[in-house]
């Protein structure tokens, strides 16, 4: 990371502590928190672990000339920030530093960040939902929210502050409402949405729809890794053949499936079916199937 390039963007944050009492610069905690959550750190004691051990590459970019600070202090002093100036300089740095192509995938999921601070409740959390650019992974931007209910507010607001135009975003179930999919399209974009129980009609539909093609695989992934066995089949189909219409779904095109296997090294089997409904435009996609694991697998299957 260049810091040049960061303190372009991040200089401007205020710090809301008295002069007379940092032992610490603003910049240096901001860019080691940074640097250790896009590296994976998820909660406070490990971005100090983090710092701990990338110390000589930090002191040789000028910063933490006293070492690594604690964690409770981390901790302290982002959350002492304003957190809109902290998401403007955020998402302008990450615009900044991403390379956007047309028909990137963009996928929008509800994190928590364990371990977060709250001077009244230690055991709170910070529930945020972001947005990955997985082509570049990188995280273009986050939203936080008060708990899991209010996810479906803040997608459409996460949604404001993207260049969504060509793009593919893909979204798990809490996002698949109908003026979520409007937006996308109105900003130019494709969904991907995962359908399930919150909406019973359509899911229903689908699943219905695409019976008939289960064990009839076009396509299917295997992968051997660490002991476990891993099998991936998908189904697209049009839209069109759906028992019951669905005019609320803006753009709504096709309907899919992806079937996921897994026998693990102690021999535990799973079997999941996801369902989807895919982009309007008729371009070749590829839908994307979440595993047990929680990682993004892109899948070749073709929109019809």
């Amino acid at each position: 990371m260049h810091i040049d390039a960061f303190s372009q963007f991040f200089s401007v944050i205020q710090d809301p502590r008295q002069s007379a009492k940092i032992s610490y610069p603003l910049f240096d905690i901001l860019f080691l928190t940074v640097c250790a959550t896009i590296a994976g750190m998820e909660g406070w004691e490990d971005i100090e672990d983090f710092g701990e051990a990338h110390l000589d590459w930090l002191q040789d970019k000028g910063l933490f000339r006293q070492g690594i600070l604690v964690h409770d202090t981390i901790a302290r002093v982002v959350s002492s920030i304003e957190p809109d100036q902290f998401q403007d300089c955020f998402l302008k740095w990450m615009q900044a530093a991403n390379v956007h192509s047309n028909g990137e995938l963009i996928a929008i999921d509800g994190k928590v960040l364990c371990s977060s601070y709250n001077r009244e409740d230690r055991q709170s959390t910070l529930h945020m939902v972001s947005a990955f650019a997985t082509a570049n992974g990188v995280v273009m931007g986050q939203v936080k929210t008060q708990d899991k209910s209010n996810e479906i507010t803040a997608i459409p607001e996460l949604l404001k502050l993207l260049d969504i135009k060509g793009c593919l975003v893909s979204i798990d179930a809490m996002g698949c409402q109908t003026d979520i999919a409007k937006q996308i399209v109105e900003q130019g974009g494709d969904y991907l949405l995962a359908v399930k129980g919150n909406q019973k009609s359509l899911a229903k539909a689908a699943q219905k729809a695409l019976a008939p093609l289960l064990g009839k695989s076009p396509a299917c992934d295997i992968e051997r890794g660490h002991g476990r066995i891993e099998a991936r089949e998908y189904h697209v189909m049009s839209a069109q053949e759906l028992t019951t219409d669905f005019p609320d779904w803006k753009g709504l095109k096709s309907v899919g499936v992806a079937i996921g296997y897994r026998i693990d090294s102690a021999g535990k089997e799973s079997l999941e079916y996801r369902y989807y409904i895919i982009p309007h435009r008729k371009v070749s996609y590829r839908l994307f199937f979440i595993n047990s694991t929680k990682s993004l697998s892109l899948m070749g299957l073709e929109n019809q």
